[in-house]
């Protein structure tokens, strides 16, 4: 186990709640929990993805002795671990949602991270300061085009 916490349950109980929410967070991509669950949960998490991504015999068993259900396996398999392939990590976020009612305790939500999203986006990004740089440049070239004509009509101004 990646971390330390023991989130204040012996080693078993600990390990069958954390196996669980990471089923659950392959199953429907975002679980809400404590903060501090949430952090664990990325780990372990992160730690299978990796294991997925070689997609061997071996690192199939591997992740099922962790995932409690052999479609949540499946689908790691098949359709989380494909998309993270040129990834190297960052596979989740968790966001910090405040505190819960009952008890104040700090919840947040981790989800899965949608690779192709933040690729668009830097690329989209790097279309518009592209753009930006050349939208400067055709502004520049017209004023020294102006000067000239300024300069002419000066001198017309002049000659009359």
């Amino acid at each position: 186990m990646p971390g330390t916490r023991k989130l204040g349950r012996t080693t078993d109980h600990r390990r069958a709640m954390l196996r669980g929410l990471v089923t659950y967070l392959f199953e429907n991509g975002k679980v809400e929990t404590t903060v501090t669950r949430a952090k664990e949960v990325r780990a372990m998490a992160e730690k299978m993805i990796t294991i997925a991504k070689e997609g061997s015999l071996h690192s199939r068993r591997q992740v099922l002795a962790y995932v409690t259900k052999e479609d949540v396996v499946k689908k790691l398999f098949d359709e989380i671990a494909p998309k993270y392939q040129d990834v190297k990590g960052g596979y989740t976020r968790i966001i910090k949602t405040g505190a819960r009612r009952g008890d104040a305790a700090e919840m947040a939500i981790i989800e899965l991270v949608e690779p192709k999203a933040a690729e668009e986006k830097s690329v989209k990004k790097t279309v518009a300061k592209a753009a930006k740089k050349t939208a400067s440049t055709k502004k520049a070239a017209p004023a020294k085009e102006e000067a000239p004509k300024a300069e002419e009509a000066t001198a017309e101004a002049a000659a009359e």
